[in-house]
């Protein structure tokens, strides 16, 4: 209100000149633009209501079954989330990474630092499912590929967790993939096991034993506190549509690039044409409509 009262009084100051009444209107409809973006901005922000919904987020890419194209297909979705990052200004740090043979990578973990990142990237857990010309088949056959993302809140120590030391088994190992500062010519890589669970975590990026094992740690705590929130969602009976079918063969999302072009979301039935957009990153339609879908179930 207070940018649509000040433009209302420069015009006034302005007076009647045709010219500047022009650039007034003009400034006006960039105004309303803005206004509309802020509007759905603060409407998403509204259906952000639980209480992780605030933290940064840990996302994890999978390859799933199909080598080198399903590993591509990977890279892709990681290129699309870094993309979205960038663009609301977030904050990524890569905590593991291991590049596949050929191309594209065998699994990836990210940490998303930004206002309200769990609860906007919450509803990308799932299969995402490729459907395409192989640009590794010279046949150029089409192919469809599979990657799964998982989405946890990174509770850092905001969120008391009780991990007794004896309850951790700690791996120290040699980091695989390409070289680079020593990262891989010395044991430095570091997987905590918590046995009651059977849970684990794994860092290998940096050459800091030490700092390894602070970031596995981390990822091993979002997954404990996650773990606790599906026991309590499910005594509630409040799971979120679809979780419950995280499997190869029941994706949430299919990019078709052959032999139409379209992005279709199989929860929300949100329908995108522009694929190259939405690889780009700009996914905040698909966002805002899975929010817009829980908060109807609700």
């Amino acid at each position: 209100m207070n940018e649509w009262l000040a433009l209302a009084q420069e015009m006034e100051d302005q007076g009647a000149d045709s010219a500047e009444l022009g650039e007034a209107l003009e400034s006006l409809a960039a105004q309303i633009d803005r206004l509309s973006e802020l509007l759905e901005e603060t409407e998403t922000s509204l259906m952000l209501s639980c209480e992780e919904d605030h933290l940064d987020a840990i996302l994890e890419i999978h390859p799933g079954a199909g080598g080198t194209e399903a590993q591509d297909w990977a890279e892709m979705l990681q290129r699309m989330y870094l993309r979205w990052a960038d663009q609301h200004k977030f904050a990524v740090e890569e905590l593991d990474f291991l590049p596949g043979e050929e191309a594209g990578i065998k699994s990836v973990t990210l940490r998303i630092s930004g206002e309200n990142a769990y609860g906007l990237l919450k509803g990308e857990k799932g299969i995402h499912r490729l459907i395409r010309i192989s640009p590794f088949d010279s046949s150029g056959r089409r192919h469809t590929s599979f990657a799964s993302v998982d989405v946890i809140p990174d509770v850092g120590q905001s969120i008391e967790i009780d991990i007794k030391e004896s309850d951790i088994r700690v791996d120290i190992f040699r980091s695989s993939g390409p070289g680079g500062q020593s990262v891989n010519t010395t044991s430095s890589a570091v997987r905590v096991t918590h046995i009651p669970t059977g849970i684990s975590a794994q860092c290998q990026n940096e050459k800091s034993q030490h700092h390894n094992k602070d970031s596995a740690m981390r990822i091993l705590r979002a997954r404990l506190y996650e773990l606790e929130l599906r026991k309590k969602e499910a005594e509630q009976q409040a799971e979120y549509a679809g979780k419950n079918a995280i499997s190869f063969g029941s994706q949430i999302r299919t990019y078709t690039l052959q032999p139409y072009r379209l992005v279709k979301d199989h929860r929300t039935n949100c329908e995108i044409g522009d694929v190259d957009a939405v690889l780009d990153g700009r996914i905040d339609k698909l966002l805002r409509e899975y929010l817009l879908f829980l908060h109807d179930k609700a």
